[in-house]
């Protein structure tokens, strides 16, 4: 039972690392390929964008496909997307890299929560979830860092290069390790999953991953130029500090998963309310070795405790089509990390670097009031 899902937490890692890698790339590329960092931020977005345009329909789509051979073709397709991205000359080139991959993570990210449930029942969705999720805090402790040492040692296309090799050797060893998998002839029509879409709740609630991820994106798309420019670090030291940022996520992973199988919407507001802590003080804190860390701290068991909060909060909401929720969930969250380096590149070019902890608040104080709206929500349906 545990090797499929430490197997798909593996794949899982390169294909969160394709999407957050550019995080500490960003600074790199952009003089590279001669942007502004805002213009190279609206990578982040095109990726996001797709996911959220794309996802939901192409998961529902998907479903009623074999697991195995599908989740070794995504990794196939990353291998390829990451290549392309490694040989890109222009900004052009590099946007084709970044959409090729987006209209794989949905489909993997969504079918393989719902695998690992399937594996655990649902009763341990968020312990489950949380081993898959293990993939994407290893993402933010060694890949992102990792990358951006790389970038730094030998430039960021040998990055590309190492991270499109990882996902082709992760799809040999799905290939060889991964049991086949039965799929679930009730998931295979698309009219049963939309169906979902019509509940009042289910809108709440992805508007609540919509806030949520707007708000960490306004101001992580950019962590790597603030720790550059605002801290005065070169590229190594801004890799070892995204690392420290990722690995305290190991402990946001852990509390998240055992937060969120007792109340979703509370864990999501308790986490919430810390994360604006540890963001509005992170610039006021920046030439202080101790208020840093204990700001990138904060902020960085948070990040990783809400990625898995709100994955399982929606599962939760719909259980009868799990697979379905998770990619609404993904939606909406790269909708939010879209809308969130829009809103950030803007901010740093009319206010500048240091405004972007309070906007990034912004947004995340109107998702703790909205969980609170749902909360009440949820009573007024239960007493119905």
């Amino acid at each position: 039972m545990l090797l499929p899902i430490l197997l798909l937490s593996a794949a899982g890692f390169t294909v969160l690392t394709t999407e957050f890698i550019i995080v500490g790339l960003l600074p790199s590329i952009a003089r590279d390929l001669d942007v502004s960092v805002s213009q190279a931020g609206l990578l982040v977005t095109l990726f996001a964008f797709t996911v959220a345009a794309f996802g939901p329909f192409l998961t529902a789509y998907f479903a009623r496909f074999e697991r195995k051979r599908l989740f070794i073709t995504i990794l196939v397709m990353f291998g390829a997307a990451n290549t392309l991205a490694a040989l890109a000359p222009n900004i052009w080139v590099m946007s084709v890299a970044r959409l090729i991959p987006a209209l794989g993570l949905p489909v993997f990210w969504a079918l393989a929560s719902e695998t690992a449930v399937d594996i655990v029942g649902p009763d341990y969705a968020g312990r489950a979830i949380a081993k898959i999720g293990f993939g994407i805090v290893c993402a933010t402790v060694f890949g992102i860092p990792v990358g951006t040492l790389i970038s730094d040692m030998f430039g960021w296309r040998t990055a590309f290069g190492i991270l499109a090799v990882v996902a082709l050797a992760k799809a040999l060893l799905l290939f060889v390790y991964l049991p086949a998998t039965r799929v679930k002839k009730e998931q295979v029509t698309l009219r049963s999953q939309f169906k979902i879409l019509r509940s009042p709740l289910m809108q709440g609630h992805v508007v609540l991953s919509i806030l949520v991820f707007s708000g960490m994106f306004t101001a992580y798309t950019y962590l790597a130029d603030i720790l550059e420019r605002l801290a005065g670090f070169d590229g190594t030291l801004v890799g070892w500090c995204l690392m420290g940022f990722g690995a305290v996520g190991l402990i946001g992973n852990s509390l998240g998963g055992r937060m969120v199988d007792r109340h979703p919407l509370i864990a999501s507001m308790v986490f919430c309310g810390f994360m604006i802590t540890g963001m509005v003080a992170l610039v006021p804190a920046i030439h202080s070795t101790l208020g840093l860390a204990a700001a990138m701290g904060i902020w960085g068991v948070t990040q990783a405790a809400l990625f898995l909060v709100s994955h399982v909060r929606l599962m939760k909401v719909a259980p009868h089509a799990p697979a379905f929720a998770a990619s609404l969930n993904i939606a909406g969250a790269n909708l939010g990390i879209g809308l969130g380096a829009m809103v950030g590149g803007r901010v740093i070019d009319t206010l500048g670097l240091g405004s972007l902890g309070f906007a990034a608040a912004g947004f995340i104080l109107l998702s703790m009031l909205l969980a609170l709206w749902l909360m009440t929500a949820k009573t007024r349906e239960v007493c119905v």
